[in-house]
């Protein structure tokens, strides 16, 4: 069985930091289709920050989904950032954490 975490892991980011990120789908299906991003405050109880801390949206080229900007975070916070995508009938999502730094 595949893991539904990205293999790069957690991530750092600085709280002034934009950062593009991108999720490649191969080991999970290939050209994914219907993206949907949720970003969740972990430390607030998974509160649903989507609309706090993105700008923008996602697009797909091949297996590779290009998520929204990210930005905006608190510092000494953890982010979980899912992201869901359909492929072949099937609907799938992973995930990586991002830990805020001032």
């Amino acid at each position: 069985m595949t893991s539904r975490r990205v293999t790069q892991g957690t991530q750092i980011q600085g709280e002034d930091e934009k950062i593009i990120y991108t999720v490649t789908t191969t080991n999970w299906a290939s050209s994914p289709t219907n993206v949907v991003v949720a970003v969740k405050d972990v430390d607030n109880r998974y509160a649903d920050v989507t609309s706090d801390v993105t700008s923008g949206s996602s697009s797909v080229d091949s297996d590779v989904i290009t998520l929204p900007i990210i930005q905006t975070l608190t510092a000494g916070h953890t982010y979980r950032v899912e992201v869901q995508f359909a492929s072949g009938g099937s609907t799938y999502e992973c995930y990586f954490d991002i830990e805020a730094e001032r």
